[in-house]
């Protein structure tokens, strides 16, 4: 079974990037980027954009899809479609499943104990922070 998700990869203006510290399963307590499942009748871009707003209390707009990635689900898999977005309103604050939020460079990235295969994706895509 195939659970569709969708994920925002979002820069500060210093080009560091959003990261959430996920509160509840999967990977509880690791960092990623804010995103989770669409809602019935609910396309990837749209889930994209409420997620973050439920998770970091940022109002963001889609630049571009970015890629896909597979993940396991308790039963079946995740198919997280990512999303460049840029912030166009509210401000920063860690909500809904969201344990904490932040702006990261790459260094501070590198320490923390981030969901598996992000780091990669954001390589691959060449979205790493600076």
């Amino acid at each position: 079974m195939r659970i569709a998700a969708a994920g925002a990869v979002v820069f500060n203006e210093h080009g560091r990037l959003l990261l959430i510290q996920r509160s509840k399963p999967p990977a509880a307590l690791h960092w990623s980027v804010p995103g989770g499942k669409c809602e019935p009748d609910e396309d990837a871009e749209a889930a994209c954009v409420r997620e973050v707003a439920e998770e970091t209390g940022l109002v963001v707009e889609v630049i571009r899809w970015v890629g896909r990635v597979y993940r396991p689900a308790p039963v079946g898999e995740y198919v997280i479609d990512d999303f460049l977005c840029r912030v166009v309103g509210g401000a920063l604050c860690a909500g809904d499943d969201a344990a904490d939020a932040g702006w990261f460079n790459l260094a501070e990235l590198t320490r923390l104990p981030l969901t598996t295969g992000l780091l990669q994706a954001l390589d691959d895509w060449s979205l790493l922070p600076e």
